[in-house]
């Protein structure tokens, strides 16, 4: 089974999102709208972070996620 790690970091404002091991990174890629996308050698991205993101503090915090087969 594929895992999803998500860190929210509150000081930095970051929203980290890891679905490949983040051990694999390589290059790092920032796409203008405040997102930077991680990628491994062969360019597949394996993880995002989300720059200046926050949430009011909530004791349950709900992510959905849904896959696509091309």
């Amino acid at each position: 089974m594929a895992e999803v790690k998500v860190y929210y970091d509150k000081v930095g404002n970051t929203l980290t999102v890891w679905f490949g091991d983040r051990h694999q990174e390589y290059i790092c890629e920032e796409t203008g709208d405040e997102v930077i996308l991680m990628k491994n050698k062969a360019g597949i991205v394996i993880g995002f972070e989300k720059l200046n993101y926050s949430f009011q503090e909530a004791s349950n915090v709900k992510f959905s996620f849904e896959t696509l087969t091309t």
